[in-house]
C-alpha cells in the first residue's frame, strides 16, 4: 500500500486512510486488545462493513498512522464529528498491534492531530472519551494537556463489571501552552 504523508512527525506520519487497508483494520477491530479499549468489544467488524465505512469516511478527518522508517501502518486517528462552525471535534485513536503500543506512537500521533485541528482547522475544543480501566491512555491524554470535565458513571459493562466513561478535553489556548512539537 502506498501512503501519502499529510501530517509528518519525528517517527511517524498521518496519511489519508485507504480502502485497501480494510483487511488490517478488520483484524485489529476484532482483536479484543483493541476493541475493548475503544468500546467495540460487542461489535463484529466484517471486511465488507469496513470497506463501506472507509469509502464513506475517506474525505473526513480520519488518518492512517504510518511509521516513517518503513511505511508500516500501525493504527488510526480521527477527528470525529468535526464541527467547523462551532469549532469543536471528538478525537478517536487506536494503535493496532500490541508490539507498537507503549512506544509513544499514540502520543506523537495525537500531537500531530491536535496541531492540525487547532492550527489548520481553527478548532477551539477537542474532546475525547476514555474508559476508566484504560489507565495508560488516560495518562497519555493528561500528559498532552487534556483535562477531565465529566464522568458518566458505571455506563460501560465489560467482563462482568461496570466502568466509568471519562470525558476529557483540551482547548486551543491550553494546547498553545504545551511544549512545541520538534521535527527532526
Amino acid at each position: 500500500m502506498k501512503y501519502f504523508p499529510k501530517l509528518v512527525g519525528n517517527r511517524l506520519y498521518l496519511s489519508p486512510m485507504s480502502v485497501e487497508d480494510a483487511a488490517i483494520y478488520v483484524k485489529w477491530l476484532n482483536d479484543p486488545t483493541v476493541s475493548e479499549n475503544i468500546g467495540m468489544d460487542t461489535k463484529i467488524t466484517t471486511l465488507e462493513s469496513e470497506k463501506e465505512w472507509l469509502k464513506e469516511n475517506q474525505n473526513k478527518y480520519n488518518f492512517a498512522i504510518v511509521l516513517k522508517e518503513n511505511d508500516k501502518l500501525i493504527g488510526n486517528i480521527s477527528l470525529i464529528e468535526a464541527d467547523l462552525i462551532h469549532r469543536n471535534a471528538v478525537l478517536g485513536i487506536f494503535i493496532g498491534d500490541d508490539s507498537n503500543r507503549g512506544k509513544g506512537y499514540g502520543k506523537e500521533a495525537i500531537k500531530l492531530l491536535l496541531e492540525y485541528g487547532f492550527n489548520n482547522l481553527n478548532l477551539n475544543n477537542i474532546m475525547l472519551s476514555v474508559y476508566s480501566f484504560n489507565k495508560r491512555a488516560i495518562k497519555v491524554y493528561e500528559s498532552l494537556g487534556f483535562k477531565k470535565f465529566g464522568t458518566r458513571h458505571k455506563s460501560h459493562y465489560f467482563k462482568g463489571k461496570f466502568y466509568d466513561e471519562i470525558q476529557m478535553e483540551i482547548l486551543k489556548e491550553e494546547y498553545s501552552e504545551i511544549e512545541p512539537f520538534i521535527y527532526v
